[in-house]
């Protein structure tokens, strides 16, 4: 299974979301190639620092790719490991175009706010274009960091931009962002402090590529 975390609008929470599905699929035994193809770099440094502060490592491994050698490259590794999740940033990057022409999935995560919410007519746009090449590709948005008190409910929660509707909604989560500075994530922190539930990174129901044998991806359901 192929995961591009993506999108053209920044700050919304695709990092978060590409670190937090390699650690939990990871715990769940699956064997998890994480790929950043950000320029900024962040997936990478994230997993330097667990891979520092954790005895067991990081958990998965991860490679630094840009431009056309994510497409070749993941073709390559794509017999190697059972989830690849492809971090590519917030921009139209020809990283994130070579990344969609082989995806299974595209994860386009959004902050409930007008700006954030125009973007979806350009980023339907871009999946549109890139499903030419890629007629398998499936692209999923969701509302992420929402106000825990409900704010902004009258947005749209969620759409699948093949036109079916979900109802997924994430969090803000002021956990997740202080831990992720020590190499972790939020299942590391319940994981520790058994009575503390956590708040889900993202939950899409049903689970996206779900094929039989296997759980599924629902991180929200993990831990």
């Amino acid at each position: 299974m192929i995961i591009v975390v993506g999108g053209i609008k920044g700050g919304s929470g695709k990092t978060t979301l590409a670190t937090n599905l390699g650690v939990i699929r990871s715990a769940e035994g699956h064997d998890v190639l994480l790929i950043d193809a950000d320029d900024q770099e962040t997936s990478t440094d994230f997993t330097i620092i667990r891979n520092e502060r954790r005895p067991d490592g990081a958990g998965y491994t991860s490679i630094k790719l840009t431009g056309a050698a994510v497409r070749t490259e993941t073709q390559c590794l794509a017999n190697k490991y059972e989830d690849i999740i492809i971090d590519t940033g917030g921009r139209d990057t020809t990283s994130q175009r070579a990344a969609l022409t082989v995806a299974d999935f595209l994860l386009v995560p959004f902050v409930p706010r007008s700006f954030d919410v125009w973007t979806l007519e350009k980023v339907s746009s871009l999946v549109n274009e890139m499903q030419a090449a890629n007629p398998d590709l499936q692209a999923y948005t969701f509302i992420n960091r929402a106000d825990p008190r409900g704010q902004g409910h009258h947005l749209p929660r969620f759409v699948e931009i093949s036109d079916r509707h979900r109802e997924p909604r994430a969090g803000r989560d002021v956990a997740a962002r202080q831990v992720a500075s020590g190499g972790l994530v939020r299942c590391d922190l319940q994981a520790r402090h058994r009575g503390h539930r956590a708040v889900p990174a993202v939950r899409l129901h049903p689970p996206i590529g779900h094929r039989p044998g296997d759980p599924g991806l629902d991180p929200a359901g993990a831990g």
